[in-house]
């Protein structure tokens, strides 16, 4: 992958750290109350893979994901990306919030961008 300064790969990290974090706390909310855990589970399935191709791609960590569950990590990523660019939109320059947002859809492309050169390999 091309060269990503430590600090976009840091924060990259951090973001799906964060993002999962609040998934889990989201699928033990929604586990409470009856709901539907579906699409949830599948948002924190491909954010724990992404996570993982990222840390692999950049400090060597190995991963026991199958190319499939890659394949399918891919997808919902880039599902992600159109909700979060429209919210993005909406924001205030210069807000908390889309500095968040921000960090998330450059931590989710740079998984994409792994992913990809992971298949080509």
């Amino acid at each position: 992958m091309e060269n990503i300064s430590n600090v976009d790969k840091l924060e990259s990290i951090k973001s799906f750290q964060s993002t999962i974090r609040k998934l889990e706390k989201t699928l033990v909310t929604m586990t409470q109350k009856a709901a539907n855990t579906n699409l949830v589970k599948k948002r924190l399935k491909a954010s724990y893979i992404g996570l993982a191709i990222l840390e692999n791609d950049w400090n060597q960590k190995p991963h026991q994901y199958s190319l499939e569950d890659v394949a399918e990590a891919r997808n919902v990523l880039t599902g992600l990306f159109p909700s979060i660019e429209n919210s993005y939109a909406k924001l205030k320059a210069g807000s908390s919030q889309r500095t968040l947002l921000e960090r998330r859809i450059k931590a989710m492309e740079l998984a994409v961008q792994a992913i990809d050169n992971l298949s080509k390999d």
